[in-house]
């Protein structure tokens, strides 16, 4: 008898184990699907918000196609918020930027919950799901900006969309995938032989495509230099010229959309080489970063400036 109640005794200890780990799973999946709920709501307040504004919109833009038609430059003159350049006349580029907004306020968010978790002890289920999650909103940016990239590829290659301090660091509208290799490597230490080598590999496989796509924009740049000067002496008749130079520039959203991608592939061939608590740490220093670099505007922004 006492070898039956010993023998009881130990799938009861690890079903109530496994219960208390199935609970935390489902906690955090109820977690989940309530900020998936609340993301919603505020998509639905995004759209009746873009609606509102819709109108004018609209009429903003006829404003200024009727100044156009009398030979006046508005560039820049009715700039809200963005220094040195004009609001954005595009509702798609409107849309983008309330998707963006919303997308730092979640990574903030998904930061202050990573870090709390790593300094806690929970499970690598629970952990992972935190991880698929990171993942997911990056690539809902980049969905994002290939919506933005067609309704206006120049204003999602200026950066304006970012801070002034973020803009420095641009490269085809985000960062290099090397550098946020350099960005959360430091965070990952110890790595195992294997770890390193795979991502060494990695580092140099994405600077040979980053200095690739580099020289195609420097080609590209060269070939509608070339098209718009193409026939300079036959004065007033650029017709030719344009319809050359326009059909080229729709090269630039497939040179971004290639940016984008090899970004995505990076963090997420990054995470596969690590283990899940590498990643999370991964995901919280390349977010920690973005977040400091916004900070760094803050307080650059209203510096008060030496007399000349």
């Amino acid at each position: 008898s006492e070898n039956t109640s010993y023998e009881s005794i130990g799938p009861m200890g690890n079903n109530q184990e496994e219960n208390k780990m199935s609970e935390k799973v489902q906690r955090r999946l109820a977690q989940n699907r309530e900020a998936a709920r609340k993301s919603r709501l505020r998509k639905k307040a995004y759209v009746q918000q873009l609606e509102t504004c819709r109108l004018k919109l609209t009429q903003l833009e006829q404003e200024l196609e009727r100044y156009r038609q009398q030979g006046v430059y508005a560039g820049g003159a009715l700039n809200t918020g963005h220094i040195g350049f004009s609001i954005p006349l595009n509702s798609g580029i409107a849309a983008f930027e309330m998707e963006y907004g919303h997308w730092v306020e979640e990574q903030q968010r998904q930061n202050c919950e990573l870090r709390k978790v790593l300094q806690a002890h929970i499970s690598d289920i629970e952990l992972r799901l935190l991880v698929e999650t990171g993942l997911n909103h990056y690539s809902n940016l980049f969905r994002i900006k290939a919506d933005a990239a067609r309704a206006d590829i120049f204003y999602l290659m200026s950066g304006t969309w970012r801070t002034p301090v973020e803009r420095f660091f641009l490269w085809l509208g985000g960062l290099r995938p090397s550098e946020l290799l350099n960005i959360i490597r430091p965070q990952l230490e110890p790595l195992t032989d294997q770890q390193v080598q795979a991502v060494g590999k990695l580092q140099q496989s994405s600077q040979q495509a980053e200095d690739a796509l580099t020289q195609g924009m420097d080609r590209l740049k060269e070939i509608l230099a070339q098209s718009i000067t193409n026939h300079y002496n036959d004065a007033g008749n650029y017709s030719s010229q344009m319809a050359s130079a326009m059909e080229k520039l729709r090269a630039l959203e497939s040179f971004v959309s290639q940016a984008d991608h090899l970004r995505q592939q990076t963090l997420q061939q990054m995470s596969r080489i690590l283990t899940i608590r590498q990643a999370a740490r991964g995901l919280l220093a390349l977010g920690e970063y973005l977040q400091r670099l916004r900070a760094i505007n803050s307080l650059w922004a209203p510096r008060p400036h030496e007399p000349a």
